[in-house]
C-alpha cells in the first residue's frame, strides 16, 4: 500500500541488519535521521514505530538515471511503431507524446509511485527540454516530487533529447534551466546526433562553468568514436576545473575499447572524479566492476525510461537493474554481490545530492525492508519490498 500522508516513524523495531548479528532497533529523530542503533528491546511496538518483524533492513535504492517525465503508465497498451535507432525513437516519441499527455503530472506521479513501491528513495532524473516543450517538463517533475514533502530526494537533469546544436534555441533553453536552478544539464551523443562533438561539448561546458550546474551527458556512441568523446569530455572537465561535476551516462565505449585504452580513460576519470551511470543493457558489455573499483571511478545504476514511447519494457524496480548487471557480469562471489548492492543503494547517494547515507547514526533514514536472508539474497532473488521509508517517513508497506 502506497501512503499519501507519509507518516513519520520514530523507530524501526526488530530489524535485521546485514552487518550485525541478531535484531536491532533503529532510533530516528524528527528530521528523519538515524540517531542510534541498539539491540532490539523487545516488548510492544508503540504508535509511530514500525515493526520490521525480523526482516532485513537495507538502505533505500538510488535510481541515478531515470526519465520520470515520459511514460505511458496508466494508459492502455501502446504499440511501438517507430523506426529503429536513436533518431527513429526520437521521431516516434515526438510524433505521439502530445496525444498521450506527455509530459504530465499524473504520468510522473505514477512513475514515482512505481519507484517508491520498489524501494527507491532517491532519484536523478533527466527531463526533456526542447523547442516544443520549453521547460514545462521540469516544472511538472518538480511539482510531483514536491508532493512527497521531502520524503524522497530528486535531482533534475535538463535533457536535450532531440539534440543540442541541430535544434537552434536548445542551448538557450539549457542555459535558462541552469539559471533557474536545475542541478545538471545534459547532452546527447555529440558526434552521432549533432555531428559536432567539439561544438556541443564547448556549449554545454560553458553553461556549466558559468552557472555552477553539473553535466550529465548521454553517450551511446560505441568503441573508439565513443572513447574519443570521453577524451573531449575529460579535457574540458580538467581545463574548466569541473572536477566532481560531470557524469557520463551509458558510456558503452568504455567496455568496448582495448584494456590499455580503457585503463588510461579510467585513470583520468578517477583523477577528475568523472562518474558514470548505467542501465545494464542486455547484449552489450557491462561496465567492468573490478576495473572501475580499482581505478576509483564511481558509478551508479538507473532504470532509464520505463514503459515509454521508446520501449514497452521497464517496471521501475532499480533492484532488477542491479540484478541484470550482476547476472550479465557473471558476479557470483559474496563480496562482489554485496558490492553491487552497495552501488545500488548508499554508494550512489551522492548522485542524488545526499551526503551521509547508509544505515548508521547521522545518515538520512532512507530504508527498504525485505524478507530475505542477507544482501546477496536480496540481489539474486529481488523479493518484494515489505516496507519503504524515505527520510524517516513511511512511503510504502505491503
Amino acid at each position: 500500500m502506497l501512503h499519501t500522508s507519509f507518516p513519520r516513524i520514530s523507530a524501526v523495531r526488530n530489524a535485521r541488519l546485514d552487518d550485525l548479528a541478531g535484531t536491532h532497533d533503529l532510533q530516528l529523530d524528527a528530521a528523519g535521521t538515524i540517531v542510534d542503533i541498539l539491540p532490539a528491546a523487545g516488548g510492544t511496538v508503540a504508535a509511530g514505530e514500525l515493526d520490521a518483524r525480523g526482516h532485513l533492513v537495507l538502505p533505500g535504492l538510488v535510481n541515478a538515471h531515470a526519465h520520470v517525465d515520459k511514460s505511458w503508465i496508466g494508459h492502455p497498451w501502446q504499440s511501438y511503431g517507430g523506426d529503429g535507432g536513436t533518431d527513429g525513437r526520437i521521431r516516434h516519441e515526438r510524433a505521439r507524446r502530445d496525444e498521450l499527455g506527455i509530459p504530465g503530472l499524473d504520468i510522473t506521479r505514477r512513475v514515482l509511485a512505481a519507484f517508491v513501491a520498489s524501494g527507491t528513495t532517491a532519484i536523478r532524473t533527466h527531463v526533456d527540454v526542447d523547442l516544443g516543450l520549453g521547460l514545462r517538463g521540469i516544472d511538472i517533475v518538480r511539482e510531483a516530487v514536491a508532493e512527497y514533502d521531502g520524503a524522497i530526494t530528486a535531482e533534475i537533469v535538463a535533457f536535450p533529447q532531440d539534440g543540442v546544436l541541430r535544434r537552434p534555441g536548445v542551448i538557450e533553453l539549457l542555459r535558462q534551466a541552469a539559471e533557474q536552478g536545475v542541478e545538471h544539464i545534459g547532452g546527447l551523443d555529440p558526434a552521432s546526433i549533432d555531428r559536432d562533438p567539439v561544438g556541443q561539448l564547448d556549449a554545454l561546458f560553458a553553461i556549466a562553468a558559468d552557472t555552477g550546474a553539473g553535466i550529465d551527458i548521454h553517450l551511446h556512441d560505441p568503441a573508439e568514436l565513443g572513447a574519443f568523446q570521453f577524451d573531449l569530455i575529460l579535457d574540458r572537465t580538467e581545463s574548466l576545473g569541473l572536477v566532481g561535476r560531470v557524469n557520463i551516462a551509458h558510456g558503452f565505449a568504455i567496455a568496448q575499447v582495448d584494456t590499455a585504452r580503457r585503463r588510461d580513460l579510467l585513470q583520468r576519470m578517477a583523477d577528475l572524479d568523472v562518474t558514470m551511470t548505467t542501465v545494464a543493457p542486455l547484449r552489450l558489455p557491462q561496465l567492468p566492476l573490478h576495473e572501475m573499483d580499482a581505478a576509483g571511478v564511481r558509478f551508479a545504476f538507473g532504470t532509464d525510461g520505463i514503459r515509454d514511447l521508446w520501449s514497452p519494457y521497464g517496471t521501475g524496480d532499480l533492484l532488477g537493474i542491479a540484478w541484470q548487471y550482476a547476472r550479465s557480469s557473471s558476479v557470483v562471489r559474496d563480496d562482489d554481490l554485496r558490492r553491487v548492492v552497495e552501488i545500488a543503494t548508499a554508494g550512489a547517494a551522492p548522485f542524488a545530492g545526499i551526503g551521509a547515507a547508509g544505515i548508521a547514526p547521522g545518515a538520512r533514514a532512507d530504508l527498504m525492508i525485505v524478507d530475505a536472508e542477507n544482501a546477496m539474497d536480496v540481489l539474486v532473488r529481488t523479493p518484494a519490498r515489505s516496507a519503504v521509508l524515505g527520510g524517516g517517513r513511511l512511503l510504502f508497506e505491503a
